[in-house]
């Protein structure tokens, strides 16, 4: 209810750019969960995993858009200014995800079933999981953080660069457990607490920012971003040069794909899984540590800008 005497509903959340995004999120999801449910299949355990990506993104949306359009958030104990924005951006990795592995395993060219009907879905649930890619991308397109625009810290640089950290961490520990075997050495013990430790404080971070808690922090909040990030930082390089060394490592490891490792369970493969993404969390930090840097520079001179 607004105090003011306005409207009960906000207009804005369907009328404005970011409301259209999420119509069309809502929409396209509903078309993807459709498809698959009535003839595309998702029978095996990736299809299990798209699916559930798409049915939690749905909801998500649903619930997002439902308590803007009511202003129903007002009564929530989080910063609106930040969840939105966070979960668009999750959901944009996860569709680009879902997008990339549901035709991968199930889409064909060629025509092996009967009238190509079944084909023809899974094609037209590929194309709707872009599309709605392309959606959750515009609202964080549209949510970002602009110059003499107050937001808050998840539409910034930084804090859509923590849900890719996040996001990439949770991959890290997908293949970590599928066979990696990190405990044969100390070394790469380590770099798994190391991943760790940076996923759980990055996750804290986020956690912090959407429920409105930074206050609780001893430092203030860009401060101890900055020196969170700078730490990472080291954390990771000394994690991406250990990890590959005592895994392909003539001397600790096996440099070449084994010939009867299968496919799929192989922790040849989880190790080089884990090394390249190492890599990309790597360039996420230091690209969060430079815009922490920018961002701390323009708060204590506003008139300089971005």
């Amino acid at each position: 209810m607004d105090s003011h005497g306005g409207h009960y509903l906000n207009k804005a959340a369907l009328l404005s750019p970011i409301g259209g995004a999420r119509l069309c999120q809502l929409a396209l999801g509903c078309a993807v969960i459709a498809l698959v449910k009535h003839r595309a299949s998702y029978n095996t355990s990736y299809g299990a995993i798209c699916m559930a990506v798409w049915c939690a993104c749905f909801a998500a949306t649903a619930v997002i858009f439902a308590l803007d359009v009511t202003r129903l958030h007002t009564c929530l104990h989080v910063s609106w200014e930040n969840l939105p924005v966070a979960f668009a951006a999750l959901a944009t990795l996860l569709y680009l995800t879902v997008s990339v592995i549901y035709p991968v395993h199930f889409v064909r060219l060629e025509c092996p079933y009967s009238g190509c009907e079944e084909r023809n879905f899974r094609m037209a649930v590929t194309a709707c999981s872009w599309a709605a890619f392309v959606a959750y991308s515009s609202e964080v397109f549209l949510s970002r953080a602009k110059p003499g625009r107050v937001v808050g810290y998840m539409a910034t640089p930084p804090g859509m660069l923590k849900v890719a950290q996040g996001f990439v961490g949770c991959v890290i520990f997908g293949a970590l457990v599928n066979g990696s075997e990190y405990a044969h050495h100390v070394a790469t013990t380590y770099c798994v607490v190391v991943f760790a430790i940076c996923f759980t404080m990055t996750a804290l971070i986020v956690i912090l920012s959407i429920s409105g808690r930074t206050a609780i922090l001893k430092l203030p909040f860009d401060h101890f971003v900055v020196i969170y990030t700078f730490v990472v930082v080291l954390l990771y390089v000394s994690a991406s040069v250990v990890w590959p060394i005592f895994c392909f490592d003539k001397k600790y490891g096996t440099p070449q794909r084994p010939s009867g490792c299968p496919r799929g369970r192989c922790p040849w493969d989880g190790k080089l899984v884990v090394t390249v993404l190492s890599y990309v969390n790597l360039l996420l930090y230091v690209a969060d540590l430079i815009y922490s840097q920018r961002i701390r520079f323009v708060s204590q001179h506003p008139r300089v800008q971005l």
